[in-house]
Order: C-alpha cells, then structure tokens, then sequence
C-alpha cells in the first residue's frame, strides 16, 4: 500500500514536470524576443518572467532530484524484500 502511494506520487511529480518544462519553454522563447518599448513596466515584466523562468527550472532539479532519491529507496526495499523471502 505505501509502495503505491509512492507510485502515485512520483507518477504526479513527473507529470508536474512536463508541465513545468512546457512553461520553461514558452518563458524561454519570450525572453529571447527583443523588447522595443522602453517603458518601465514591460520591463520590469521582462524581469519578473526572467525571475519565474529561473524558478520553474530550480522547481524541476528539486524535483527531479527528489525522484531520484525515491527511487534508490524502492531499489533498496526491494533488494531487501528479496533478501528476507
């Protein structure tokens, strides 16, 4: 049941990081676009995307890691299932 539970998670953060990853895309391809108008709010807009578009990818390695380190944690429990049977 709680190897279930583990799965559903990690199932839910994977699915989290694609979205994740299509927004870093998106934000990656509208910070590459020169901006024309020299006004103080599209600016600070500009940098409020830029702000956001370092967070998502900071989100997506802390997740990532968190994933991997699930993983090595069912490998053990199932080396040590095995071991005991």
């Amino acid at each position: 049941e709680f190897s279930m539970l583990i799965l559903k998670i990690e199932e839910s953060i994977e699915e989290s990081l694609d979205i994740l990853d299509e927004h870093y895309k998106s934000m990656n391809k509208i910070l590459q676009t020169p901006v024309f108008f020299d006004s103080i709010e599209v600016r600070q807009v500009i940098s409020s995307i830029g702000t956001c578009h370092a967070a998502v990818l900071q989100i997506a390695n802390k997740l990532t890691n968190d994933i991997g380190m699930i993983s090595e944690i069912n490998k053990k429990d199932s080396e040590e299932e095995k071991i005991a049977e």
